[in-house]
């Protein structure tokens, strides 16, 4: 590995699981699977639904409006590309649908139950990520 590489950010790499999700990213929407057999909402894309177990889903694009259930703060780079960054905060919010999503706060002050709102950053080679900030 030269320096060069260590110091890029990785990319994600879109699936036919997974490319919904980034397609909706780019249109600026939060985009969670919904079971097409009993409408459970899930979100990590996931090829089978925890509740009936079907595997037929359908796409829905969510209000990008939630609010704060925790946070933490990095203070260490997990990978060498997001060392210019530190500190950064991610947060999981819990979204008015009823799933949790994670991604960088664009805010000063995260606190429990602070109203967010979805806001779309640019991530390496451009690729769309999901933010949260102060609604």
């Amino acid at each position: 590995m030269n320096a060069m590489s260590e110091t890029m950010k990785p990319v994600p790499h879109p699936s036919t699981l997974t490319q919904p999700y980034w397609d909706g990213l780019e249109a600026g929407v939060l985009r969670v699977q919904q079971c097409a057999s009993c409408g459970k909402l899930r979100h990590y894309p996931r090829y089978l639904c925890d509740a009936c177990h079907a595997d037929e889903v359908t796409w829905k694009d969510c209000s990008g409006r939630g609010a704060i259930h925790s946070w933490m703060v990095a203070h260490h780079p997990f990978h060498p590309g997001f060392k210019e960054d530190l500190p950064y905060t991610l947060v999981v919010v819990d979204m008015e649908e009823g799933v949790r999503a994670l991604g960088r706060f664009a805010g000063d002050a995260p606190r429990l139950r602070l109203p967010v709102v979805l806001h779309v950053t640019r991530g390496a080679e451009g690729v769309a990520l999901p933010a949260f900030a102060p609604a």
